[in-house]
């Protein structure tokens, strides 16, 4: 394919931001409408839960899939099918008659919002093939994350006060079909040399361990944490989970290479992601009913009230890009870990006459950290792995986002609602339960930052990335003709020595780049800093 013009390029950028931005904007948007929700629809505390983690339980499931048909396929194809599936599922949305339907909507627009982020960062990674532009283009994709953000809580409030809470979801209609439009008229259509093969056992068993899981926590408090049905749903996890470790590690190409496992610096940033984002899921939660249901602010000063802590992610982000590629992932990790812990701390001790001073200043630590987490999270998964693991690594660091918010209502808000009555009435948005659970997550990120980025810990990944590279090697060697795999005896390994002279150039980067996940860019990109050792520096999540 002829290189682009420069100005088709950012087209096809802002095309792809777009569709970041629509699935960012869901996961806060919705939060501010939760009161709303509750009384129009008569929902109870654990049909809030599920309008949030119906959306994040499935776009979870889902990413590792989505990004590998792209590949498969062709990434604009599957980038197209994605819009219109999330455009009508937000539409659906927004006529849903009652609480039930509105759940199912949400698993339709998650499906279509799974073949999004991985599939467009898939677009991105093969439009731009200047290491340098390349990186500048993630930078853009990563900082519309903190703008969706942002902008969520405070179009929420609006649309919710001024029209009803049906029309956040209208706002995505107008954008998603823009965003088709254009994707047919100005994004080439790409795909992989090698799509790495499809796992449907692997995949059910995620979808099973997962859905299980989260289902039991959020039914226990009104079943009773020892009922036979929770104890039951709790069983059906571990045993999804077992045997999807024992029949991924029998898989050539698994969904899930449980072998990632044994470099601290990827499953540190494992926990890191579930942690932090576990955090920002249950604050966001319990923020929104309390600023709305204890201290009866209205959609809109809601929303607004939460600007200092979006407006400090907003502020941080690219900063903590910096920190990341001039002094690695441990600074901002072990500043994101001090300020989520402090921030979380303060509003242990909500009253209905909190100062708005003091929540103000717990709003700001708590986006701090928040702005701090996200592009070391990437960097750490990838720290050491060879470059042709790279992307699969940073595909699971960031499902492990989805997973983390997915768990965070679910825990959090159990555990709130268990707190005013063993039958889950009602959801206490003060309960100290609930936010020294955030503490905790807080607190976890600090930790894991700290053992993940030290000298044993790259020793861990080093020795793990030359096990892979020999396996890669031993490789039987394609017949004449035929398409090499990816991760051949040229393997790179993501480290301090840069990019190999192997990795491949900009004709190549156009079909050989695979969409495992959001992050895949990095296979054929090494940071713009050779400091660290990762492959992007400023990935973005996949939210």
């Amino acid at each position: 394919m002829a290189e682009l013009t420069r100005g088709r390029r950012m087209l096809v950028l802002a095309i792809c931001c777009l569709s970041l931005f629509i699935v960012g904007l869901d996961n806060t948007v919705v939060n501010v409408a939760l009161p709303s929700l509750r009384r129009d629809l008569h929902a109870s505390p654990s049909g809030l839960q599920w309008t949030i983690d119906s959306y994040t339980l499935v776009l979870a499931s889902l990413l590792m899939l989505g990004g590998s048909s792209g590949d498969r396929f062709g990434r604009r194809r599957i980038f197209q099918t994605g819009l219109a599936l999330f455009t009508v599922g937000s539409l659906l949305c927004s006529l849903a008659p009652g609480l039930g339907w509105l759940v199912v909507f949400r698993m339709l627009q998650a499906v279509g919002g799974s073949m999004l982020n991985p599939v467009a960062m898939g677009i991105i990674s093969n439009t731009f093939t200047d290491p340098k532009e390349r990186a500048r283009a993630i930078g853009v994709w990563g900082a519309v994350i903190g703008v969706s953000m942002a902008l969520g809580p405070v179009l929420g409030g609006t649309l919710v006060e001024s029209v009803s809470w049906r029309a956040i979801f209208w706002v995505n209609v107008p954008v998603g079909v823009a965003a088709l439009v254009l994707a047919g008229l100005f994004v080439p259509e790409s795909r992989a040399a090698r799509a790495r093969r499809f796992d449907p056992v692997g995949q059910i068993l995620v979808i099973v361990a997962l859905a299980s899981l989260t289902y039991g926590i959020i039914e226990a408090p009104a079943a009773g944490w020892l009922a036979v049905r929770t104890l039951a749903l709790f069983a059906v996890t571990a045993l999804a989970a077992g045997l999807l470790i024992g029949y991924e590690s029998r898989r050539d190409e698994p969904l899930l290479d449980v072998r990632f496992f044994r470099a601290a610096p990827f499953s540190g940033a494992t926990g890191i992601a579930v942690c932090a984002f576990a955090a920002l899921a249950g604050f966001l939660f319990l923020n929104t009913l309390y600023l709305q249901e204890v201290r009866g602010y209205s959609p809109l000063v809601a929303g607004v009230a939460t600007l200092p802590m979006a407006g400090m992610t907003v502020i941080c982000a690219p900063i903590s890009g910096r920190l990341v590629a001039g002094r690695g992932a441990r600074l901002p990790l072990l500043i994101a870990g001090v300020a989520m812990t402090a921030g979380s701390v303060m509003l242990t001790g909500l009253r209905p006459g909190t100062s708005m001073s003091w929540l103000v200043g717990a709003y700001v630590l708590v986006g701090l950290g928040f702005g701090m987490v996200n592009a070391p999270i990437t960097n750490t998964a990838v720290t050491g792995m060879p470059q042709s693991q790279a992307g699969v690594a940073a595909a699971v660091a960031s499902t492990s986002r989805q997973v983390g918010q997915s768990l965070g209502v679910a825990v959090i808000g159990s555990l709130a609602a268990a707190h005013v009555a063993g039958r889950a009435a009602t959801v206490d948005p003060m309960s100290a339960a609930g936010w020294w659970t955030v503490v905790l997550c807080g607190v976890g990120v600090l930790l894991l930052g700290a053992a993940s980025t030290g000298t044993w810990a790259r020793g861990t990944a080093s020795r793990l990335a030359t096990r892979l590279a020999a396996g890669e090697v031993n490789r039987p060697t394609p017949a004449k003709g035929s398409t090499a795999p990816p991760g051949g005896p040229a393997f790179d390994r993501v480290s301090a020595a840069g990019p190999a002279s192997g990795t491949a150039g900009p004709a190549a980067a156009r079909t050989d780049v695979p969409s495992s996940g959001p992050s895949f860019a990095m296979k054929n990109s090494v940071s713009r800093s050779e400091k660290t050792g990762c492959a992007s520096d400023s990935a973005p999540s996949s939210q």
